[in-house]
């Protein structure tokens, strides 16, 4: 008997990115005296969002994905540099999708109107 291609359940694992480490950086120059700090904060990390969309109807195309990695936020430097903000995870999921704990089986939110988004995890912000 084959599969069905309907999947209304799928357990996955994700996790947000880490903020970059800010840059304890000081001026340094030959004709300045004591010149100061300059370093820059580190970047966000990425979050994981579910986006309503009504052209979908099963949970198919996250059977096979099932770990989601946001990108971590990159580090800053001198000069006041901020390091660069990691990515979101955007998922398209059908209407009417919800998201659990798997933990503790708390109701994280429910995704009904199409383009309808909902953070599951928030990215960490960067170091100062």
């Amino acid at each position: 008997m084959a599969s069905s291609n309907f999947v209304d359940y799928v357990k996955i694992f994700c996790r947000s990115g880490k903020g970059g480490s800010g840059s304890a950086h000081f001026r340094r120059e030959k004709f300045v005296a004591f010149g100061g700090p300059d370093g820059g904060d580190g970047g966000r990390g990425g979050s994981i969002i579910l986006r309503g969309n009504s052209q979908y109807w099963t949970l198919i195309h996250l059977k096979y994905k099932r770990h989601l990695f946001a990108e971590d936020g990159g580090s800053g430097s001198g000069a006041r540099s901020s390091g660069k903000d990691g990515r979101n995870i955007v998922v398209d999921v059908p209407l009417g999708t919800v998201a659990r704990d798997a933990e503790t089986g708390g109701f994280m939110g429910e995704v009904t109107a199409d383009g309808e988004e909902l953070i599951l995890l928030k990215g960490d912000r960067g170091g100062l």
